[in-house]
């Protein structure tokens, strides 16, 4: 039991870095969210997570233990990385949105994976606390997912209606990279996670993947563009650097498990938008397909959820713990 309580206080010590990655990126989100009501989510939400952080210190501390000092370190500077790349881009508030859909998926999962774990040592406080601050992350996700036209709007606005049928080429083409990455990432994760459920859910959702580029990448041939091959390698590249990253750490199967909610969601949040340009410029076969994929991207992340005690074995497993 004393090793599962170790393992507790290092996914305490990875969920404080989380929140202070989170901080790094919501504080300045609010002045480039380029609409009121996101930045007001988002002011609200930095409330919270300000919450969050201390609670994690709190338990951590409980523990005769306390925040890693590298690891948040390394994280903030994710962050703050971060919200340089989303003010270069011409449509910030769009890929601010998906993002941080994304990663609200990252820390409901993380919560809940944390939860999990606490249970099956009995440590009732640390159940609370979790579960308390995944229910308050589920309720961002809601909150943003209802904002995507709005972030269309703010995205959009310095444009002329002449240019809605370009920029859903590039909304195309940014879907057809992320699928890419999805695949180099789904490919590899039956192998990481060494566990049969898991494996199967990656393997049924690859299927689903790699369907969805052929979709995208007809939409695009229809409207007289093809897939960025710079972009596609690029995110492919970086896929292949996540699964070094997770097969460099014992408990692949709860990390891999919190990072496919996290990506389902980043995906979700920019189907969502898709959707809406594709509506604005008249092509309601894209429209069609975006509606799809979407129906199938929600579906994915209920079906890893569902997987979520099994990461938690495996994980555990993989530790020496279980």
């Amino acid at each position: 039991m004393s090793d599962l309580k170790e393992q507790i206080t290092k996914y305490l010590s990875d969920a404080h870095a989380i929140e202070v990655q989170a901080l790094a990126q919501l504080r300045p989100a609010v002045d480039a969210a380029g609409d009121e009501r996101i930045a007001d989510a988002i002011r609200e939400h930095v409330g919270e997570t300000e919450g969050h952080e201390r609670t994690v210190r709190a338990l951590l501390e409980t523990r005769g233990a306390g925040p890693n000092r590298l690891e948040d370190l390394v994280m903030r500077a994710g962050g703050l990385g971060f919200l340089l790349f989303a003010r270069l881009q011409p449509d910030t508030p769009g890929k601010l949105l998906a993002h941080s859909l994304s990663y609200e998926g990252l820390e409901t999962a993380s919560y809940e994976l944390l939860a999990r774990t606490a249970e099956r040592a009995g440590e009732d406080e640390v159940v609370t606390q979790a579960r308390g601050i995944r229910d308050e992350e589920r309720r961002m996700i809601d909150r943003l997912d209802a904002l995507a036209e709005r972030a269309v709007d703010a995205s959009l606005r310095e444009l002329g209606a002449d240019d809605l049928r370009e920029q859903l080429r590039k909304y195309l083409g940014d879907a057809h990279a992320i699928e890419e990455q999805a695949i180099a990432l789904l490919e590899r994760g039956p192998d990481l996670v060494a566990d049969p459920q898991l494996a199967a859910v990656f393997a049924d959702h690859l299927a689903e993947t790699r369907d969805h580029a052929e979709l995208v990448e007809e939409r695009l041939a229809a409207l007289g563009g093809d897939p960025s091959t710079a972009k596609d390698a690029a995110l492919r590249l970086g896929a292949l650097n996540w699964g070094a990253f997770f097969r460099g750490h014992p408990d692949t199967p709860g990390k891999l498990a919190a990072f496919a909610f996290a990506f389902e969601h980043l995906e979700i949040g920019g189907y969502e938008q898709l959707r809406v340009v594709a509506r604005r410029a008249g092509d309601d076969e894209t429209v069609r397909v975006a509606e799809r994929i979407l129906e199938q991207e929600r579906g994915a992340a209920e079906r890893i959820e569902a997987s979520f005690d099994a990461a938690v074995t495996a994980s555990l497993r993989a530790v020496g713990v279980a």
